[in-house]
Order: C-alpha cells, then sequence, then structure tokens
C-alpha cells in the first residue's frame, strides 16, 4: 500500500512540475491533452510500455545509440523506437546528441526532466519485486532501493550526470533488465 501511494505522489509531483515546465517553455508539447489531471498528463508524456524502457535504458542500461535500443529484450520496433524517441525529445525528457564524424553516430542522453523520472522507476521495479515472482531484479539493488531510497536515486542521478560514475550503479549491484 505504501508503494502504491508513494508512486502516485511521485508521479502527481513529476506531472504538476512538467505542466508548470510547458508553460514556462517550449519543451513539453501535447496536442492532445485531455484534462488538467497530473496523472493524466503524465501518462500523457511517458505512459505507454516502450517510452518508460527507452527511459530505462538510458537510466540503467547505459544505452545510447538507436542500435542499443533496438538490442533490448523487448524487441521494439523500429518505427516505435524513432517515434518515442522523437515525442521523448520534443518533451525535453531526452536530448539528441549530433555526433562529430566517426564518433559513432547520434547519441541519446536523459535531460534533468528524464531523470527526475528515477523515483517513478524505481517504485515500479518495487513494485514488480513484490509482485512478481520471476523478475530480474537483483535482490541487492531491491535492498538497496528499500534500504535507503533517497541514497539510491542520488547515486543513479549522480552516475547519469557524471559518466565516470556509471560502473558503480550499472553493475553493483546488477540493475534489472
Amino acid at each position: 500500500m505504501v508503494i502504491s501511494f508513494l508512486s502516485i505522489v511521485i508521479v502527481a509531483k513529476l506531472a504538476t512540475s512538467l505542466a508548470s515546465c510547458k508553460r514556462a517553455t517550449v519543451g513539453v508539447v501535447l496536442t492532445r491533452r485531455r484534462s488538467d489531471c497530473p496523472i493524466s498528463f503524465a501518462l500523457d508524456v511517458f505512459g505507454d510500455r516502450w517510452t518508460l524502457l527507452i527511459v530505462r535504458d538510458l537510466m540503467f542500461k547505459d544505452k545510447r545509440h538507436y542500435g542499443d535500443f533496438l538490442k533490448s529484450q523487448e524487441h521494439i520496433a523500429t518505427n516505435i523506437l524513432a517515434d518515442r524517441l522523437r515525442r521523448l525529445e520534443e518533451t525535453g525528457i531526452v536530448r539528441r546528441n549530433a555526433a562529430r564524424r566517426n564518433a559513432g553516430g547520434v547519441t541519446y542522453e536523459l535531460t534533468d526532466r528524464g531523470i527526475d523520472l528515477a523515483p517513478v522507476l524505481l517504485e515500479m521495479i518495487l513494485w514488480s519485486a513484490k509482485h512478481d515472482a520471476n523478475t530480474a531484479a537483483a535482490p541487492e539493488f531491491v535492498a538497496a532501493a528499500r534500504d535507503d531510497r533517497n541514497a539510491l536515486l542520488r547515486q543513479i542521478a549522480k552516475s547519469i550526470r557524471d559518466p565516470s560514475t556509471r560502473e558503480r550503479v550499472y553493475r553493483s549491484p546488477q540493475v534489472p533488465a
């Protein structure tokens, strides 16, 4: 019950934050807004399975290139991937970086707005660890999230902003697939 309540609070807070960003910047553009409900707004921005899996891959799997996302276990179709990356960029959750010549192509990274989704994904991991007997969530990761959620969230944010710290977060404990 606590996890569900926390998830709702986090989604509502993030949606409210995104809504204020929409008024303050051009970054969040929604063509079809159903209501002013913060949960509805959040779902409009990142509420389908593919969008959150792309965010997961950027946040936990250190994937940066289009081809990296195609290799994910879920096998996203190329047209859906292209559409979701475009939407994530339009809403200011992902930044697209054109690579310099011979630098490996276009890369993607989470913006601060995207990093703000870490608590939502963490709560989803904890919920799945509790309710899915076959979860890929590493017990060490789940324990770290339960023991000191805020410290883990700080570590995740730091690893995204400072690539030299990524190895610790991504590999120890192993982040779920």
